[in-house]
């Protein structure tokens, strides 16, 4: 019995049998079809209405069929179906309905008719709204609080049913657009454009004053740019002639959305329990949110209703050499489901990433050196370390711009005075981008000239793209203007030294972010570093995301970082971004820095319908002049994209415009586990020495003991 203490070490050392002890999964996972992945803050929205972050997208475009999507292994992004059957058909009208030849000079077109027919074989998830009992009626409809008791998740109804997806349900997401409960973030945009959405809203707001709780039926309302045609097809209005529209059709906000779900949703209760369709979505992609743990986990299962897509049989060049179509042809998914993990920090996300519980992994600026080896040429490679874990590396340049935003509607750092413009400008020049993507981005990122990334048109190469009011052209590059240039416009703005001439005091500049943490703080004081060389006092107001965005649409900020990920591959999509009539506060648009110049707006309205070409791109170079001259933002950079992913992980090649990426990806469970296995042995020599250690003091104190018995 004496020995009994030392059992549960002995039974733990002969357990030992070079498993995994740090394994984060469930036992029962091992071997399966699984994508491991992170995300760092719960999405604020799933609804496909109101989502329009790129941590949003990252769930909603596996659940969410829209009409069209991105060919995933082609360049350039072209357009293809996806729940459509076939490209949407466009026919042009005059202003009295009559039809125009394709040609038609864009004056004459009144009206575009986009025809969308959908494929036969869309099915909806299983899900308790779409369940129906013995009679056909609805399984849980006139539900009551105290009968959501024991409801906590949509696992614990009983029963679910499906249906097929039909025209009217794409008819009834675009009616959501203007529904006046939800705010739909590009709403204030398809209201300049769908026929009669603009007036749908308002009838809509005034129905509801009507009818203030419960359910609001959009079925009673019709809208006069939507018409169904039959059960597969549909067709929306448009104003005018816009070729970008056919890209909003490969978004979430054109998906489906059955109206039995919403109905099912405004039960007493259901809010309360987070049983909304921000939280529980429902979709007729390759997967549903099965789990939804924002403090542990969030996960995607298969949905066993969907069918009719099959991998891509053709690409770009190289891509049959690279392995890209060893699975043409075979029915997508290809993986059964995806769990992402709740990671905080970049340390332990890299950390587990290195020992293969997470298939691919970014790199951040402190594990660069580690992950990445740069040659003499300039040419990025994985490290020894890497390679020899097989370890693989993708580049690709960002169809992106970060950078930070002067709020218009401030009375110190907005407006177009020229004080105002001078200030912005002179802050334009002391805030060193070049330095901040050498210091922070191990060089991946380029300093943005204009809100236009490389590889969009519109954006210009060598000094014809450069930035004259901030960089001066040296020796065929740009070159930053001095910092004494930018003192004297600080003086010139009214703010010599970097005080108020008026006042006295000193100029404070407040800027709002997301950036918290140990990991932001080097960038938050190098940043009030560059304001230091004008005397500025920056602010830092750090804050959680979705304060942040609440922030932003309300105005409450003086400066504010910011990002924008191009929806679609066209000019356009950056350039409305600084569209007055798209302005954050006023319009609920895109527009956060709630910029406004007149003559810019009448350029955009030219630009935004035209064709590319020397025409447009000779507006394109008006328009952003002007911005340069009025510089609402510190234009910021363009980042470079590096993405490491194990050797199991097949068919992983950067698209930067699709989003619905999970479905091509391909597993080698098998390889996974063995790899796994290797990385992660326990080392048991320090057990086996506290065992031999703990056994051999037992003998000892044992044989003490005896003795002084024996002594009495």
């Amino acid at each position: 019995m004496k020995w009994l203490p030392l059992l549960p070490l002995v039974l733990l050392l002969a357990a030992c049998d070079g498993g995994s002890w740090n394994d984060p999964y469930p036992s029962g996972d091992a071997g399966q079809a699984i994508y491991y992945s992170a995300f760092t803050e719960r999405p604020k929205h799933l609804d496909p209405v109101q989502a329009y972050s790129e941590n949003e997208y990252e769930f909603l475009s596996q659940i969410y069929q829209p009409p069209l999507q991105y060919h995933y292994l082609k360049r350039p992004y072209e357009l293809i179906p996806q729940a459509a059957g076939a490209m949407p058909s466009v026919r042009y009208l005059d202003a009295a309905g009559r039809a125009l030849p394709d040609d038609a000079p864009v004056a004459r077109v009144a009206f575009s008719v986009y025809e969308v027919r959908l494929r036969a074989d869309l099915r909806y998830q299983p899900h308790p709204a779409l369940a129906r009992d013995a009679a056909g009626q609805p399984r849980y409809l006139g539900m009551t609080a105290d009968g959501l008791r024991d409801i906590h998740g949509l696992g614990d109804f009983a029963e679910t049913g499906m249906r097929a997806v039909t025209a009217a349900d794409y008819a009834y997401q675009i009616k959501r657009l203007a529904h006046p409960d939800l705010h739909s973030p590009i709403f204030g945009l398809m209201a300049e454009y769908i026929v009669g959405l603009k007036e749908y809203a308002a009838t809509l707001r005034q129905a509801r004053k009507q009818q203030a709780d419960g359910w609001f039926d959009l079925n009673q309302y019709p809208l006069p740019g939507v018409e169904v045609v039959d059960a597969q097809t549909y067709r929306i209005k448009v104003i005018g002639k816009y070729p970008q529209f056919a890209y909003w059709l490969a978004m979430p906000f054109f998906a489906p959305m059955p109206w039995e779900v919403e109905r099912f949703y405004a039960q007493p209760g259901m809010r309360e329990r987070n049983l909304t369709l921000d939280w529980w979505p429902i979709g007729s992609g390759p997967y549903y949110l099965s789990e939804n743990d924002p403090n542990r986990r969030m996960v995607l299962s298969r949905n066993p209703n969907f069918s009719g897509e099959f991998y891509p049989a053709e690409g770009e060049a190289g891509d049959r050499e690279a392995g890209l179509l060893a699975d043409a042809g075979r029915p997508l998914p290809l993986i059964d489901k995806v769990v992402f993990s709740l990671e905080k920090e970049t340390i332990p996300y890299w950390n587990k990433f290195l020992q293969g519980w997470y298939d691919a992994s970014g790199i951040s600026s402190d594990s660069f050196d580690q992950a990445v080896a740069v040659s003499v040429g300039g040419e990025a490679n994985v490290t020894d370390e890497m390679a020899a874990q097989g370890i693989v590396l993708s580049t690709s340049v960002a169809t992106s711009t970060t950078y930070m935003g002067f709020n218009w509607l401030d009375p110190v750092v907005g407006g177009s005075s020229d004080s105002a413009r001078k200030l912005r400008r002179a802050i334009a020049i002391a805030v060193d981008y070049e330095e901040f993507i050498s210091i922070f981005a191990n060089g991946r990122g380029i300093a943005a000239q204009s809100p236009i990334p490389p590889g969009i048109f519109g954006h210009r190469e060598g000094e014809a793209g450069t930035n004259h009011y901030v960089y001066d052209w040296a020796n065929g590059e740009p070159k930053r203007k001095s910092i004494e240039e930018a003192r004297r416009l600080l003086a010139e703005a009214g703010y010599p030294n970097g005080l108020d001439a008026k006042s006295g005091q000193p100029l404070v500049i407040y800027l709002d972010t997301t950036a918290s943490g140990v990991g932001n703080k080097s960038r938050l004081d190098w940043l009030r570093k560059q304001f230091d060389k004008l005397h500025i006092q920056l602010v830092v107001r750090s804050t959680d995301y979705n304060r942040f965005q609440d922030k932003v649409r309300r105005g409450d900020t003086q400066m504010f970082y910011y990002g924008w990920n191009a929806d679609y591959p066209d000019p356009e999509n950056f350039l409305f971004l600084l569209h007055g009539p798209q302005g954050k506060v006023k319009f609920s648009g895109e527009n956060a820095a709630n910029y406004s110049n007149p003559e810019y707006d009448h350029l955009f309205e030219q630009v935004k319908n035209m064709p590319n070409g020397a025409a447009r791109q000779a507006l394109i170079d008006q328009m952003l002049e002007i911005l340069r001259r009025d510089s609402p933002w510190l234009w910021g950079f363009h980042p470079k994209d590096y993405v490491l992913r194990h050797s199991w992980l097949h068919n992983s090649k950067p698209n930067k415009m699709a989003h619905n990426n999970l479905k091509y990806l391909r597993i080698d469970a098998a390889q996974r586990e063995r790899l796994r296995g290797q990385w992660n042995q326990p080392v048991l020599w320090p057990l086996w020495l506290i065992g031999a250690g703990l056994l051999g003091g037992g003998w000892w104190l044992r044989r003490t003991l005896r003795r002084r018995a024996e002594g009495r």
